[in-house]
C-alpha cells in the first residue's frame, strides 16, 4: 500500500493545524455555523441528527493492521466504542465532540490517514474493487490508478467548490465489484484487440432521487492519457453543470440533458488543450506509486489442515463455502469477514472487533485488510493452511457469520437513527429481516440475494441496485417503505422496478418474507437466483406475493 512521503506528512499536518484553529474559532463564536459549515465539510465533519459525525477516508478500501488498530483507538477514546463502515469504503464516527475532532485527525495522521474530501462538493474518496491485487479475474491491481487519482484530486484548486460532489471508482476485474456504473466517473482497466492495456471511461452514473446507469464515454484510453482525460471530464462538467438546482447539479443530469455525444465532444476538446500541460510528470508519479503496491511474497505450504477441517467440521465448511473467494496465487484464498451478524447493525464494528481483525491480518494476512462497499471487511491474501486458525479467532470474536451474499448480508444506511436527512429508519428494518430469515433457516436454500435499504431518497443504501431494494419515506409523518425489484450492481447494472404501494413499518418485514418465499416457489431449480428468476418472469409474477390482498380482491 502507498506510504506517505515527507510532503504528504507535512501537507496533512498543516491541514490539521488549520482545522484546529477553525474549530477554536467556531467554539469561541468568531465563526457562525454557516461560516463554519464549508470548512468542516472539507475535513469530513457533518452535523447529523444528534451530534457531529466524522467520516474518515479509507482510500480504495485498503488498511494495514496499524491503521485498523488506530481506527479502534478513535472509536474507544473519542466515540462510543464502535465505527460504521460505509458503502464508499469510509468509516464514520457518529458521536464525537467537536472539540475532540482535531485530536482525532492528528491521531489519524500518525498512520497516514485523514478525512479530507470525504464530504462537500468536491472529488470524494476514490474507491476500488475490494479484491484488488488478489482477484483471479483481474488484469492488474487497479489501486495504483486510484492512488494517482487521489493525489491529483486532493486539494485540486479547480475542484474544491463544484456544483455537487463527484465520485470516482476504479476496477480491473472481469466482474464488477466496485459498482462502476453507479458512479459519476469510473475507470475500468481493459485490453484491446492488440493486447494493449488501457482504460474504459464511464460517466454519468449515480443513484439518489434520479438514478441513472453510467455510460461509456471512451472505450479505450491509452495509459498516458488517463489523468488529463479525467481532468478534462471533471472540468467540462464543472463549467457547464447545473448550479441553479442542487438536485440537478450532478454530472448524470448534465449527460442526460446534453447527450453523451455532446459531452464527449466537449471533453475531447478540453483534453486536447490539457494533455500537453501534464508534461509526462503524471506518468513519472504513476511509476513511483506502483512500486508501493508490489504483491506480498506469497508463502508455499500444504493445504492439508484446511482440507481436514473442511471435511470434519460442518460449521467451518459452511463458512468456507460462503465467505471465501478465488485468489490468483496458488494455495491462497480471499476471506470476507461478515460484520452482518444476524440482528446487528450492518457495517458496525466495535473497537474490540477491529483489533481482532487487525491481529489476524498481521499474523495470517500479510498485514493487509480491505473494506468493501458491501460494508464488510476482507483479508485479501490468506494461505489456506491458516484458515482453521483464522476461523477459530473469528469465532471467538463473534465475527464468523457465514452469510456473504445471502439474504442477511444487507447494505443499509444509518437512516433516521443518525442522519438528519433521513425520512425513515433503515437499521431496525435490516436487523429484523436478518433475524427473521435466521429463524426460518432458509438463507442457504435461498442462495445469492442482495437486499439494500435506504432511509431516504438520497439512496446511500444503494436500494436502486438491490435485487430487492427498500426505500423508507415519510408519508404524512408515518414511515412508509417502497419496494423495488430487479436491481443489479454488477457490470449488467440495472435500476430496480418499483413494485407498487409502500408498506408501513410493521408490514415491511412480513412483505419481504412473503416475497422471498414466493421466489422459492417460482424458481426453476435451486441454481436459479432471485435476480435470474425475476428477469425471466418479470414483476407481474412477484406482485401477488407482496400484495396478496390486492390479488384476492381482483379474483
Amino acid at each position: 500500500m502507498y506510504q506517505y512521503n515527507e510532503f504528504d506528512s507535512a501537507f496533512l499536518a498543516e491541514r490539521n493545524r488549520q482545522f484546529r484553529q477553525q474549530v477554536e474559532r467556531r467554539i469561541s463564536g468568531a465563526l457562525t455555523e454557516d461560516e463554519f459549515k464549508p470548512l468542516r465539510l472539507m475535513n469530513g465533519v457533518y452535523l447529523q441528527l444528534h451530534a457531529y459525525m466524522l467520516r474518515v477516508a479509507i482510500p480504495y478500501g485498503t488498511l494495514s493492521s496499524a491503521q485498523m488498530n488506530q481506527l479502534a483507538l478513535l472509536a474507544e477514546k473519542w466515540d462510543k466504542g464502535y465505527g460504521h463502515f460505509t458503502t464508499r469504503q469510509n468509516i464514520q464516527y457518529n458521536w464525537p465532540k467537536l472539540t475532540d475532532i482535531p485530536d482525532m485527525l492528528d491521531a489519524l495522521a500518525e498512520v497516514n490517514m485523514h478525512a479530507i474530501q470525504t464530504s462537500g462538493n468536491t472529488i470524494r474518496n476514490v474507491t476500488a474493487d475490494h479484491f484488488a491485487g488478489a482477484a483471479a479475474d483481474e488484469i492488474e491491481d487497479p489501486r495504483p490508478i486510484a492512488e494517482l487519482i487521489r493525489q491529483w484530486s486532493t486539494d485540486h484548486p479547480e475542484f474544491q467548490f463544484m456544483g455537487r460532489k463527484f465520485k470516482i471508482a476504479v476496477s480491473a476485474g472481469e466482474k464488477d465489484r466496485a459498482v462502476l456504473k453507479a458512479h459519476d466517473l469510473a475507470v475500468r482497466v481493459v485490453r484491446n484487440e492488440a493486447g494493449e492495456t488501457g482504460y474504459q471511461i464511464l460517466v454519468g452514473g449515480g443513484l439518489g432521487r434520479t438514478p441513472m446507469i453510467g455510460k461509456v464515454l471512451n472505450d479505450f484510453l491509452p495509459r498516458a492519457d488517463l489523468l488529463p482525460y479525467i481532468e478534462a471530464t471533471v472540468s467540462v462538467w464543472n463549467q457547464i453543470g447545473r448550479r441553479d438546482n442542487k438536485y440537478k447539479a450532478r454530472i448524470k443530469i448534465t449527460v442526460h440533458e446534453l447527450g453523451l455525444d455532446e459531452i464527449r465532444a466537449r471533453v475531447e476538446e478540453r483534453f486536447a488543450k490539457l494533455r500537453s500541460t501534464f508534461g509526462g510528470f503524471d506518468q513519472v508519479l504513476f511509476d513511483e506509486i506502483k512500486t508501493h503496491f508490489a504483491a506480498p511474497a506469497f508463502k508455499s505450504a500444504s493445504t492439508e489442515a484446511f482440507d481436514a477441517a473442511y471435511n470434519s467440521d460442518p460449521l467451518f465448511r459452511s463458512w468456507a463455502d460462503t465467505n471465501l473467494s478465488e485468489h490468483r496465487a496458488e494455495g491462497h484464498t480471499i476471506v470476507t469477514i461478515s460484520i452482518k451478524k444476524h440482528g446487528d447493525t450492518p457495517g458496525d464494528a466495535s473497537a474490540a472487533q477491529m483489533r481482532v481483525m487487525a491481529e489476524i491480518a498481521k499474523a495470517y494476512g500479510y498485514d493487509e485488510l480491505r473494506i468493501s462497499h458491501e460494508q464488510n471487511v476482507i483479508l485479501p491474501h490468506v494461505h489456506k493452511s491458516d484458515l482453521p486458525a483464522i476461523y477459530a479467532a473469528l469465532r471467538e470474536a463473534d465475527l464468523h457469520t457465514a452469510n456473504i451474499g445471502l439474504v442477511s448480508d444487507i447494505i443499509a444506511c444509518p437512516g433516521m437513527d443518525y442522519c438528519a436527512l433521513a425520512t425513515a429508519r433503515s437499521i431496525p428494518v435490516a436487523q429484523q429481516i436478518a433475524t427473521r430469515f435466521e429463524e426460518l433457516k432458509l438463507e442457504h436454500d435461498i442462495g445469492h440475494l442482495q437486499i439494500k435499504i435506504s432511509g431516504c431518497i438520497n439512496a446511500c443504501g444503494h436500494h436502486h441496485v438491490g435485487h430487492i431494494g427498500i426505500l423508507g419515506l415519510d408519508r404524512a409523518g408515518v414511515e412508509n417503505y417502497q419496494v423495488t425489484l430487479g436491481g443489479d450492481a454488477t457490470w449488467d447494472a440495472a435500476i430496480g422496478e418499483r413494485a407498487g404501494p409502500g408498506f408501513a413499518y410493521d408490514e415491511i418485514v412480513p412483505a419481504i418474507e412473503r416475497l422471498v418465499k414466493g421466489y422459492l416457489e417460482l424458481r426453476q431449480d435451486e441454481g436459479e437466483t432471485f435476480l435470474q428468476a425475476y428477469r425471466r418472469l418479470g414483476l407481474a409474477a412477484f406482485k401477488p406475493y407482496l400484495y396478496p390482498e390486492a390479488q384476492a380482491h381482483a379474483a
